[in-house]
């Protein structure tokens, strides 16, 4: 079963990557993709993956040290829970990403490129928005007046 649910874990985001990637404009993708809930299917992923082997995760994740994440991770269940726990929280940083570039006017063009970035490598692809989103943003031409405003 832990197969599966990894095969299953990103399958049920990339509806949602594929809008904000490839139709970032359709009238569409920004009502679709609106609600966190969205993420709900890789965490419940996780909830199932995780819920039952919580006696066996837990003392890694209180007292972390590499030896014993190693060996956890290196599992198939370990694997398979870090994957849900990725996926999840990697279309909640994409589904921000994407939401506050169209609020701050940013192209979309660069924003796909950064979300597949983020899909890939998260933490790069937030830096990379981060780094582009404190870019000055072009100020606004003030209006010329004209005859017609005298």
């Amino acid at each position: 079963m832990t197969r599966q649910l990894f095969d299953l874990t990103f399958l049920t985001t990339a509806p949602f990557w594929a809008l904000m990637v490839l139709a970032p404009r359709w009238h569409r993708t920004p009502t679709i993709v609106a609600s966190p809930l969205i993420c709900a299917p890789p965490l419940l992923i996780y909830a199932v993956l995780v819920l039952p082997r919580i006696s066996t995760f837990l003392p890694t994740l209180i007292n972390p040290n590499l030896p014993a994440l190693q060996a956890m991770l290196g599992s198939s269940a370990g694997a398979a829970v870090a994957w849900a726990h990725f996926v999840a929280f990697d279309l909640f940083l994409g589904r921000w990403i994407y939401f506050d570039s169209r609020a701050r006017s940013i192209h979309p063009a660069p924003i796909s490129v950064l979300l597949l970035f983020t899909i890939l490598f998260a933490p790069l692809g937030v830096l990379g928005y981060l780094l582009i989103r404190s870019l000055p943003t072009p100020r606004s031409v003030p209006k010329q007046p004209t005859l017609a405003d005298a």
